[in-house]
């Protein structure tokens, strides 16, 4: 496995992989199917992207992590995303994508990174703790399209 930057060719796996995550439910705040144009906008060429890493296995995406600056966030902050192939969670690759975001994000001069995750998303917030994000504000009435309420948690880490 290699750690790279997305790039435009990777963008159909991403999409790919996102949607998968997204159709199994439970660990992504995305409800709807994404497109192609959306990850392209949202983690590789949009004005935003500060930094999408990528973990490649002979060509097969494993996943990827995205920085991105992202409205009503504090001068330095960036919010940050993790996607790994369902069924390879727990297998190193999350803190591999994090150790070459947290070099692209010291790279930006970014001062905090800011990780918003569904309360019941138990893999997720142990991800985020294993790295040293610390909560710092929550939302308990955020709810899905069905209107489960689920909340969201906001930690962060102090770069």
């Amino acid at each position: 496995m290699i750690i790279r930057p997305a790039t435009p060719q990777d963008a159909a796996a991403m999409t790919a992989l996102q949607n998968e995550i997204i159709k199994i439910g439970g660990t992504t705040a995305y409800q709807q199917p994404r497109s192609i144009e959306q990850i392209l906008a949202s983690y590789i060429t949009g004005a935003a992207v500060v930094s999408c890493q990528l973990a490649d296995d002979a060509g097969r995406v494993l996943g990827f992590q995205v920085i991105g600056k992202a409205p009503g966030l504090a001068e330095g902050w960036a919010d940050i995303g993790t996607f790994v192939q369902p069924g390879l969670q727990a297998r190193g690759i999350g803190a591999a994508l994090f150790e070459a975001s947290l070099t692209a994000a010291r790279a930006a001069g970014l001062k905090v990174l800011n990780a918003t995750i569904r309360a019941d998303n138990v893999a997720g917030l142990a991800y985020y703790a294993r790295r040293g994000f610390v909560g710092y504000a929550s939302q308990p009435d955020w709810a899905l399209a069905d209107g489960r309420k689920v909340g969201k948690i906001s930690r962060r880490f102090e770069l």
